[in-house]
Formats: structure tokens, C-alpha cells, sequence
């Protein structure tokens, strides 16, 4: 089981990305999709998760209102909008999927993960 995260890379504060992970072998149905990111000498930490089959979302106090999780079933894909981006944001990204629609911001919580995407954000 795979899951493919992409769409990382520099940009300046204030500056917006999108990030990708797709997985061939699930669907945003029965499934929760989630967001961590993980800085340089942090704890990996939950960013955003999807459920509901894709029609529930919900985020970190730290990214609320500047991040947007959204979900292509047809395509198995699931997108992370990031807007107004700080210098703490600057992590690797990483995509996790956990069996069945419930609730889940711990990485414990999910059983398959990406390889990550770096996020640098600098001027």
C-alpha cells in the first residue's frame, strides 16, 4: 500500500502551496485521510483530517483559517490548500490514512503513510 504526497517546495511568507497525496488503494469512504507535518527537532504533529467520505474536516488551531483539506474520490486524492504561510510552517508534510471514518489527530491512530513533502518557508 502506497501513498504518494507531493507538491512541496520554497516559498516566501505570506505565499500559498498545494499539497497532494494520493493512494490508489483508498477512498474518502471509510476511510479517514489526515495531514501531519514535522519540523526540524519537533514532534510530528497533526495538521488537518478528512472523514465522512470527504464531507467533514477539521484542523490544528495552528493552521485553522489558512489551510483547506479537500478530497477527490474519483481520483483517490486529497489536497491540502495552504494559504498566508509562516515561517513556522516550514516542515516535511506527511499523509496518513486510518481504516474507518472516526476521529483521529494522533499519528498512532493511523496505520499508512506517505514519504512526506518539505515545506520551506523563507525569505
Amino acid at each position: 500500500v502506497q501513498l504518494q504526497a507531493s507538491g512541496g517546495g520554497l516559498v516566501q511568507p505570506g505565499g500559498s502551496l498545494r499539497l497532494s497525496c494520493v493512494a490508489s488503494a483508498f477512498s474518502l469512504v471509510r476511510y479517514t485521510w489526515g495531514w501531519f507535518r514535522q519540523a526540524p527537532g519537533k514532534e510530528r504533529e497533526w495538521v488537518s483530517y478528512i472523514r465522512n467520505s470527504g464531507r467533514s474536516t477539521y484542523y490544528a488551531d495552528s493552521v485553522k483559517g489558512r489551510f483547506t483539506m479537500s478530497g477527490d474520490n474519483a481520483k483517490k486524492t486529497v489536497y491540502l490548500e495552504m494559504h498566508s504561510l509562516k515561517p513556522e510552517d516550514t516542515a516535511v508534510y506527511y499523509c496518513a490514512v486510518r481504516l474507518g471514518s472516526w476521529a483521529a489527530t494522533k499519528a498512532a491512530d493511523y496505520a499508512y503513510w506517505g514519504q512526506g513533502t518539505l515545506v520551506t518557508v523563507s525569505s
